[in-house]
């Protein structure tokens, strides 16, 4: 059962533990683990109704459960994967950031705590392996964009091995803001595309060196007699929107449709909103977008191609990760769980990025597939990011830590109509904090002294189009003491 949500005390109690010693038991029976996160990810997938062309995640779809309300926690990319790693709301203003790992975890002594859900593993029996961006340094290391490598971990106690090919990019940050030349945003100063569309492998961009590696890597742990946890993370579809020329020809650009809400809808504030400073920084792009004027439909259509053909150069990658997963004889004892950090605005809304607490970037993709559970499950009701610690201990056998602000969805993998899952989810931002239930999301902006309130009812359309809390008090009334429970972060 999906207990209610406690409140929250602002800051996070760590109990230093000394002279903790790792141990490891050999436990053959225990399922293997392959943990593919990808980078804004918006349920942009032919499973989910998409035109995006994604047969390898899709077939992964049939074969589990597909879940279509899954929310994350923080609409960028540090602060979500942070969330998501330890199974915590945010619960102070550096939880919101994308250096949330970084303060919160990063050079600290090992405690009773685990640092993340990889470390309870590694505390359980298991051998585990990073490869790409998991958390929010790419390669797992802490240093800047523009600066030198470092081999000072992100998450010290997380992993066996943190593995990842920079290629000609030389390190981490160049190959995740690459283009096929072996150049990238910072070293041409910004004045680059947001796309690129080159005739090369798929190796010509980095994902498809991480694709190989983990295939690589996959062999050897097959041959471990110990259970594994692998995780992959990849970059696309990720600024800059590039991928090899296959991909592209994929899809016809004037067919693809844009969005069927480019607009701000109507009573929406656009304090909630944002003039897309990310994408900006692709200054040599042909349109800037805004929230006064919103780009052409040209534009937009090139931009959703370039994304589109991102998606299905990903899920190639994602393909060759799963055959080798089934050659090598595991897959009937391994748990798949593919997620997205946060979903993405493709000129929705006037915007084009994350960062907004709407469901277009509150939303991402969700697939599990587990042992021993259901098969071609279309789950419709609401998880979180944080549900996911939780849950991959059930599926282990591996009692949880104490005080993890997720809840095991393990009976929906079966049991999609339980009755006793709560159907709600929060997410944080800035000086926000926005509530999805079934029927409605519910957010909150502080500006100074003035707080400005949104309510969406959704049906099948999962657009906003218009802003009904001056219509709706009776609804406002009953959810605002549910709002209330949410995390009080510290301003």
């Amino acid at each position: 059962m999906k207990k209610k949500y406690h409140l929250l005390s602002a800051c996070l109690l760590v109990i230093p533990y000394q002279g903790y010693a790792q141990k490891k038991t050999k436990q053959s029976n225990k399922p293997n683990i392959l943990f593919i996160c990808v980078d804004d990810l918006r349920r942009e997938l032919g499973v989910y109704g998409s035109v995006v062309k994604t047969p390898n995640i899709d077939r992964l779809a049939t074969e589990g459960s597909l879940f279509f309300q899954h929310y994350v926690q923080v609409p960028t990319s540090g602060a979500s994967r942070a969330s998501m790693l330890t199974g915590h709301l945010p619960k102070d203003r550096s939880d919101l950031s994308n250096e949330a790992c970084r303060t919160g975890l990063s050079n600290k002594p090992e405690g009773d705590i685990p640092e993340t859900m990889f470390h309870h593993l590694r505390r359980n029996g298991y051998y585990t392996v990073g490869i790409g961006k998991i958390s929010h340094y790419v390669d797992g290391c802490l240093y800047g964009y523009e600066e030198a490598k470092t081999d000072i971990p992100e998450l010290p106690y997380s992993w066996d091995e943190m593995l990842f090919d920079a290629g000609k990019w030389g390190n981490g940050w160049n190959a995740f803001f690459g283009y096929a030349d072996g150049t990238n945003r910072q070293s041409r100063q910004k004045q680059v595309k947001p796309y690129e569309c080159a005739d090369v492998t798929d190796e010509g961009y980095p994902d498809g060196l991480t694709a190989n590696l983990a295939v690589k890597k996959l062999h050897e742990l097959a041959s471990k007699d110990e259970p594994f946890c692998l995780a992959v993370g990849f970059f696309k579809p990720h600024l800059p929107f590039t991928s090899p020329k296959k991909y592209w020809d994929m899809y016809e650009e004037s067919s693809i449709p844009i969005s069927p809400m480019p607009d701000i809808p109507e009573g929406c504030s656009k304090v909630s909103l944002h003039e897309s400073p990310e994408f900006k920084s692709y200054q040599s792009g042909e349109e800037m977008p805004s929230t006064d004027k919103r780009v052409s439909d040209e534009y937009a259509r090139k931009l959703r191609h370039a994304y589109f053909a991102c998606v299905s150069y990903m899920d190639a990658q994602v393909g060759k990760v799963l055959e080798a997963l089934d050659k090598s004889g595991k897959a009937d004892n391994t748990i798949i769980i593919l997620w997205g950090d946060h979903g993405w605005h493709l000129g929705d809304l006037r915007v084009w990025g994350k960062h907004t607490l709407h469901e277009i970037s509150l939303s991402s993709a969700l697939v599990v597939k587990a042992p021993g559970h259901k098969k071609g499950i279309q789950n419709n009701r609401i998880v979180s990011s944080i549900d996911i610690y939780p849950t991959l201990m059930e599926l282990c056998d591996i009692t949880p830590p104490q005080g993890l602000d997720g809840h095991s969805f393990v009976q929906l993998l079966d049991n999609s109509n339980d009755p006793e899952w709560e159907d709600i989810s929060f997410s944080f931002y800035r000086n926000c904090i926005s509530l999805r239930t079934p029927d409605y999301r519910f957010t909150r902006y502080y500006q100074k002294q003035d707080t400005i309130t949104e309510l969406y009812k959704y049906s099948q359309d999962l657009c906003e189009r218009k802003n009904i809390v001056h219509e709706r008090k009776d609804v406002v009334n009953k959810l605002l003491p549910l709002w209330d429970k949410a995390v009080k972060i510290t301003y």
